[in-house]
């Protein structure tokens, strides 16, 4: 499974990066405009840490505007995922930007029929959102389910790209039904090596240590 990571924090992408636990990253202009930063340099900078695809929003809602930003957006760097929402223009979008051989990640997925025909279009990486859907009382995880069996049915090259990621067990649970991706805050992915017995024992052994005087250096 891949692990993007969900963030325009620097720093947070390369802490990850370094241990190898970033295959890409997705962001949003509203998460850069955190930072207070220009969204294409903060893009820029990302695209230059990771190898692997970033994905860039347009903010634009109709097909045309979506292509022509699609357009900018991959003149950042080679890695450049254009992110567009799955709506009839976004689908416009995604099968000119596809077509021309770029990256594309459509965005905001929230059932199985949107997903057949993102994959239609072209779609690099389908997004649904588990966290969204179980706000409202549906079963996230099960539409991940349902893409992976069509998918799989039909050969569609799109990955299933899990996103609104909220805990580990999400995490653990995208990995077990398949899932080719998550994308993930920084803090959800690294709590993903914490456990209270693994707590506990380290506990007791420093405690073991100390108590017989044990050094290594």
């Amino acid at each position: 499974m891949k692990f993007f990571v969900d963030t325009a924090e620097i720093d947070a992408i390369a802490e990850l990066n370094d241990l190898g636990m970033v295959d890409g990253v997705t962001t949003n202009p509203s998460l850069i405009k955190k930072s207070g930063r220009d969204i294409l340099e903060v893009t820029k900078e990302i695209c230059d840490l990771v190898s692997g695809p970033v994905s860039a929003e347009v903010v634009a809602t109709d097909a045309d505007a979506m292509i022509a930003e699609g357009r900018k957006l991959v003149e950042i760097a080679e890695n450049i995922a254009v992110k567009v929402p799955l709506t009839w223009d976004g689908l416009k979008a995604c099968k000119v930007l596809s077509g021309e051989g770029h990256m594309v990640n459509v965005t905001l997925c929230f059932s199985a029929n949107q997903a057949l025909i993102a994959a239609k279009a072209g779609a690099t990486f389908i997004s649904p959102f588990i966290g969204r859907l179980d706000d409202i009382a549906l079963d996230g995880m099960e539409l991940i389910e349902d893409i992976r069996t069509i998918y799989d049915n039909f050969g569609f090259e799109t990955e299933v790209l899990a996103a609104s990621i909220r805990s580990a067990n999400h995490i653990q649970d995208c990995a077990r039904v398949g899932a080719d991706v998550i994308t993930a805050p920084p803090a959800v992915i690294k709590a993903l090596a914490n456990h209270p017995l693994t707590d506990k024992g380290l506990a007791a052994f420093l405690a073991d240590i100390e108590a017989a005087n044990i050094k290594i250096l």
